[in-house]
């Protein structure tokens, strides 16, 4: 059988565990989330290290994502996309600017080539980062993939503002408690 849709969800706990009507204004409260969720996921069992949000000009929450790459056995449920895709579905476009910005992503740990390319694609201003990619690939084991030798550059070059290292300490824990579990996919 030809499939002809696809179904991804995010973990049940996600409704618990998000306020959406927080107030997000500074970038420490938004990176905050991100973490919040990726440690939940890892706690829960519900998936990869892994947490995102999307927030808009005014710092409310658009969107959520964790990663649910394993429990919905598609490589493209990785958080960044879980968020594009709720807040896609939650204002009813794809490009997450088109009716103003800035948008800013705020993610656990630095997107993987895949992320890095629908972040372009999706229409944020700004992205918040954890962990870093050699974060990711030295305690957690993930490969994450080729990017551009000035990744950063280039987002810049398409009006992106890139910040990292936000609680990197914090991000980096939840991937070391990860690695602890065993499970790398």
């Amino acid at each position: 059988m030809l499939y002809a849709q696809v179904h991804l969800t995010l973990p049940a706990w996600v409704h618990e565990a998000v306020d959406p009507a927080a107030d997000y204004r500074d970038d420490d409260a938004k990176m905050a989330l991100a973490i919040r969720l990726s440690a939940l996921n890892v706690r829960h069992g519900s998936g990869g290290p892994f947490g995102a949000a999307l927030f808009n000009a005014e710092g409310r929450l658009l969107g959520v994502g964790v990663n649910r790459v394993v429990p919905h056995s598609s490589s493209i449920a990785h958080a960044e996309m879980m968020a594009f895709a709720t807040s896609q579905q939650r204002l009813q476009q794809y490009r997450l600017n088109a009716a103003g910005g800035p948008v800013t992503l705020a993610t656990s740990s630095q997107p993987c080539c895949m992320c890095y390319g629908a972040s372009v694609w999706a229409g944020i201003d700004r992205l918040l980062i954890g962990a870093r990619a050699e974060d990711v690939e030295s305690l957690a084991g993930f490969d994450e993939g080729p990017l551009p030798a000035d990744w950063r550059g280039e987002l810049v070059k398409r009006g992106i503002e890139v910040i990292t290292d936000l609680r990197r300490d914090e991000a980096r824990a939840v991937l070391a408690e990860y690695a602890r579990g065993g499970v790398v996919y």
